[in-house]
């Protein structure tokens, strides 16, 4: 059995003793379970280094099933779909028509990010108290854990956002929930734990005491893993707009355009027994690519289609989803996840060159972008060099066009970045009555929690 398949098993029993999900959710594991009342009351170094390498198997949850983020957003942002409506009509019926309802599908990934995000904070404050590390080593996990909890609640943000969020966390489950702060105090705050966490990283001695993977190859160090939450904090700069902290950002990062575009750090899956699997693989019956990925492709010198369209869809069988009047049918395939072991990137080289180009562009240093995004159309689309208008209207396009591409089926990226610049209705709509949501709801439980409701977030999005 490979050592990180041995790692992540042994990680879930230690999750399922931890996790619940944060911020007064209804749906909490039984608290008196000994792996938790251990690592709060009498923590040990093995369990705290089990904790930390346990944030992935949180951090994965959810990401790569057929209702997960890569397969929802992506319906969202008019990549790809589940068209198994006849078990379940919700995959067209909400997630391209709508409305998205608290109760349903649209209150995805709020639980599973905070029963993360309350365990990084248990976590936080295990190693506080815990004999057997040193300070350089509790530093390492420090760092590490705020780095998670980051991401977590950069994911809540993405999906929320101008309804908002949760950022105080560290309260008792069983009292009053923590107050849905705006989207600038989220942002705030996702900031100062990564900001945190590299002066904890920068502090760690010359190894972390936890085991990270295969995933994290390269990056599995305290100095190498500063990289890592460098390029989370200019993803998360980007999108609130913060392009000069997104430039400062991406210089400690990973990115270089002398290394592989698909340098980064993954979600890993596996078939081994208790492990995750990629269920969203090439080949999956109900999930299909939008034919129109094909027909808006640029095209390379010869009239060959985009290199990233040609290299990540094949056509198949047809496959046809319907829920009332609602309709879509298509025979393309997703080619980007071969097998159920295939990894999911988290964030990799490619995107951060695209953040640099996005950055420039919102500073409006036009050429500076333009030498970024003419290095991933000729490196990653075989393209030509961009000829179109030298105006930041037009850059912003022909951006949004190559990150559409380049981050085809691994994070919903059209649905988050077309929605950043206003330009979702730009999309094609698919089917009849089809809508696109800027933000999605708060789970009902979440709001009944609360007394009053927050007055946006607990109603169904209905869209535009």
């Amino acid at each position: 059995m490979p050592a990180m398949t041995r790692i992540l098993r042994s990680t879930v029993a230690v999750l399922g003793a931890l996790a619940f999900a944060g911020c007064h959710s209804l749906d909490v594991v039984d608290l008196n379970n000994p792996g938790l009342e251990s690592l709060e009351q009498t923590p040990t170094a093995v369990g705290v280094n089990t904790a930390a390498t346990g944030l992935l198997v949180g951090l994965r949850t959810g990401v790569a099933e057929p209702n997960g983020w890569v397969a929802l957003l992506g319906a969202m942002g008019r990549e790809g779909f589940n068209l198994n409506t006849n078990s379940d009509p919700r995959y067209v019926k909400e997630m391209l028509v709508g409305p998205l309802d608290p109760g349903d599908f649209g209150s995805s990934f709020w639980a599973v990010a905070y029963a993360n995000i309350r365990n990084s904070v248990i976590l936080l404050h295990a190693v506080d108290g815990v004999a057997g590390l040193s300070a350089p080593e509790k530093d390492g996990i420090r760092g590490f854990a705020k780095t998670i909890q980051a991401l977590e609640l950069l994911n809540v943000i993405l999906t929320r956002d101008a309804n908002g969020a949760v950022i105080d966390v560290d309260r008792s489950p069983t009292g009053a929930p923590g107050v849905i702060a705006t989207k600038a105090d989220v942002y705030t705050r996702i900031n100062a734990l990564l900001d945190e966490g590299r002066t904890n990283l920068q502090a760690a001695g010359p190894a972390f005491s936890f085991q990270l993977g295969s995933g994290f190859s390269g990056f599995d160090t305290p100095a190498s893993f500063i990289k890592v939450n460098r390029a989370i904090r200019a993803r998360a700069a980007i999108y609130n707009n913060d392009f000069a902290g997104a430039l400062s950002a991406l210089g400690g990062s990973f990115l270089d355009t002398g290394a592989p575009l698909s340098t980064g750090v993954y979600h890993i899956f596996s078939t081994g027994s208790g492990d995750a699997t990629n269920n969203i693989l090439q080949g999956a019956p109900v999930i299909r690519a939008n034919p129109s990925l094909i027909t808006g492709a640029q095209l390379r010198v010869g009239g060959q289609p985009d290199l990233r369209v040609t290299t990540k869809i094949v056509t198949g069988d047809p496959g046809t989803g319907t829920s009332g009047t609602a309709t879509f049918t298509s025979d393309k395939h997703f080619t980007i996840y071969p097998t159920n072991s295939s990894p999911v990137a988290i964030i990799r080289n490619e995107e951060l060159i695209l953040l640099r180009a996005e950055a420039n562009l919102g500073l409006n240093n036009i050429p500076q972008a333009l030498v970024d995004l003419n290095f991933i159309r000729t490196n990653s689309g075989g393209l030509p060099p961009y000829a179109g208008a030298v105006t930041a209207a037009a850059v912003l396009n022909e951006l949004l066009y190559n990150k559409r591409y380049s981050l085809l089926w691994e994070g919903g990226f059209s649905w988050l970045d077309y929605r950043h610049y206003n330009k979702l209705t730009t999309l094609d709509r698919l089917v009849t009555g089809g809508t696109f949501f800027t933000k999605m709801p708060f789970p009902t439980n979440e709001c009944l929690a609360r007394n009053p409701a927050p007055t946006q977030g607990c109603s169904p999005e209905v869209g535009q």
